[in-house]
């Protein structure tokens, strides 16, 4: 069998779901404007919702300068930008799926997911961004998010 008939017969993806090959690699949250924003589990999983879930309109966010989740808010309106409640709402959940959760204001990127690109030889997890704009945020907690 080649790898693209086993890749097929892994399962269903759902990129709304988070869910590649039958493989949920996202968490799911709803921003309060209706807006899915998913959040990778593992760096590796980081890499498969950036890369093969998200589409290149949809927004990406990660923490500045510390290891923590890609962060995707789908974006199937094909918007130029987000509202700026649910910018703030996927940049908390960057923040708070990051090494600097508990820091008070932490600084996220965000940028459009075209503008997000893996290097040969990076490891799972590590990109490099072309274009971003920076937000500041307070993580946010369970029950806010």
């Amino acid at each position: 069998m080649t790898a693209d008939r086993q890749s097929a017969s892994r399962g269903p993806s759902d990129a709304d779901a988070g869910v590649w090959q039958g493989q949920t690699v996202a968490r799911r949250f709803v921003a309060p404007d209706g807006t899915v924003v998913l959040v990778g589990r593992t760096a590796h999983d980081n890499d498969i919702l950036t890369f093969k879930l998200a589409s290149q309109n949809d927004f990406w966010f990660h923490v500045a300068g510390e290891t923590g989740s890609h962060v995707v808010a789908r974006n199937p309106q094909g918007l130029h930008r987000l509202p700026r409640d649910t910018q703030r709402f996927a940049a908390a959940l960057a923040a708070r799926y990051s090494k600097a959760r508990r820091g008070g204001q932490v600084t996220v990127h965000m940028t459009h997911v075209r503008e997000v690109k893996k290097p040969r030889g990076f490891p799972a997890g590590k990109v490099t961004l072309a274009r971003y704009e920076s937000i500041r945020v307070i993580p946010s907690r369970e029950g806010n998010a």
